[in-house]
């Protein structure tokens, strides 16, 4: 960041990263900022299908069961994701992404965003759509109105045995308030990104028997980073040639 009051001529940044939060404070208003918003869809929407089906089908359990060499049949609950409502908090290129492989599924979704529009909720919808939902997944990106979105009421809200997949940023959700529901055995988490991370030795979320957590890697296949440097290269291009890239960020 240092860097930027050392480059007077600077006028855009480029990021290779989805989310601005880490920028955005630190970039002059008077320089373009953009995200290479799209590339991450593909990889990350394929975690979250990966991390519900894990929790649903009880692979971390399997894994344990294996480990010790037992054969488990019929001690374990199992679930399928064909008919489960699903919630997905954030309709950007990965939250629609999302939505397109759960209806491969068979399951269906809610989508939540900033500003309603159609087929889109408004955040303010939130109480009453939580009820009803099995799993919610957080996409959106971090600000001042997500930050701790999904608080405590926010979880109680949640049916029993619902599951929370955290594909956004980890300060999006009030650990603490998540851990209790986590210890309770109310609620199921699946999570890419924590409060705090990297998640620290002795913390508790490390020891709720219903969270898996993924150390931010989402996005770390082979091919992402091609697919950002494609989206950052035309953003760029865009901008050379005058115009306003779509990933610029309105400040």
């Amino acid at each position: 960041m240092p860097l930027l009051q050392q480059l007077p001529k600077l006028r855009m940044v480029q990021l290779l990263s989805a989310g601005v939060d880490e920028w955005f404070e630190h970039v002059p208003r008077e320089v373009t900022l953009a995200s290479a918003r799209g590339a991450h869809a593909g990889p990350v929407s394929e975690w979250v299908l990966s991390a519900i089906l894990t929790q649903l089908r009880q692979w971390p359990a399997l894994v344990r069961f294996q480990d010790s060499e037992t054969w488990a049949h019929r001690r374990f609950a199992a679930d399928t994701l064909a008919g489960k409502q699903v919630l997905i908090l954030g309709a950007g290129s990965i939250g629609m992404a999302v939505a397109r492989k759960l209806a491969a599924f068979d399951a269906m979704s809610t989508l939540v965003a900033s500003v309603a529009r159609e087929g889109v909720y408004a955040p303010d919808a939130l109480p009453d759509l939580l009820p009803g939902h099995q799993v919610v997944v957080v996409t959106a990106p971090l600000n001042e109105a997500t930050r701790k979105l999904v608080d405590a009421d926010f979880l109680s809200a949640m049916d029993d045995g619902a599951l929370l997949v955290n594909a956004g940023r980890g300060q999006i959700v009030d650990t603490a308030a998540l851990v209790s529901e986590l210890q309770s055995g109310r609620l199921r988490a699946a999570l890419d990104v924590t409060d705090p991370e990297p998640l620290p030795p002795g913390h508790p979320l490390w020891k709720c028997a219903g969270a898996i957590v993924s150390p931010h890697s989402a996005r770390t296949v082979p091919g992402t980073n091609r697919l950002c440097y494609m989206v950052a290269a035309e953003q760029i291009g865009v901008f050379v040639a005058g115009g306003v890239p779509s990933n610029a960020v309105l400040r």
